[in-house]
């Protein structure tokens, strides 16, 4: 599968209580062809992402609405956007509009990801913003359905890009990728949130042997 046709696929999902941010604009903050430029920028990482080896994907459980919901892209809200596209060498433009807005776990990812110089990709069990019903600027857990989907997507994505190993930050999104088989070492480390972040950064030193 090209990329072209995964960013197509992914544009594609829809659920119940779900943002697609490659499909779904949302009013209040989105340009107005904020879907679309999601997309192309997506497709631009992918593009360049393909070209090298890459060392792991990181991968958390589901994009949240102060971050991923916004930007389309995993661990990176509006403050990271920039440095997320300067890390594969693309140019793209913010899809939103308004006031920044940040995101705590972004902020403790790309804390640890800035003294990484190896090729990371970042990604989510669930790849869509999962949201309680009547409350789209909500977050909550993927359901059983939308798992099976996104683990769908995953398993395209770690065929596009054959990464060396897959590390998932936080405990669900481990048990989300139990019954994933993709033949490559998949480790855990603690979710930088609740209390976590120390733990978080103490693994990544100890994964990426940094000084």
């Amino acid at each position: 599968m090209n990329t072209a046709r995964f960013i197509s696929d992914l544009g594609c999902l829809k659920f119940d209580n779900v943002f697609n941010p490659y499909r779904d604009r949302c009013e209040l903050s989105d340009r107005p062809n904020a879907p679309a430029m999601r997309r192309h920028t997506l497709c631009l990482m992918l593009d360049a992402a393909v070209q090298l080896e890459i060392d792991s994907i990181w991968i958390g459980r589901d994009l949240g609405y102060r971050g991923g919901r916004r930007t389309g892209l995993a661990f990176t809200d509006d403050r990271f956007f920039a440095a997320h596209c300067e890390r594969w060498k693309i140019t793209a433009l913010l899809p939103t509009v308004g006031s920044e807005v940040r995101e705590r776990t972004a902020a403790a990812v790309w804390k640890i990801l800035n003294r990484i110089e190896s090729t990371i990709f970042l990604w989510n069990v669930f790849p869509l913003h999962p949201h309680l019903a009547d409350y789209p600027f909500s977050n909550r857990a993927h359901n059983a359905s939308e798992r099976t989907a996104g683990i769908k997507v995953l398993s395209e994505l770690v065929t596009i890009l054959r990464p060396k190993r897959l590390v998932c930050v936080g405990a669900d999104a481990k048990q989300a990728l139990a019954a994933f088989d993709c033949n490559i070492p998949v480790h855990q480390v603690r979710h930088p949130s609740f209390g976590g972040d120390k733990e978080f950064i103490n693994r990544m030193t100890c994964l990426y042997d940094l000084a």
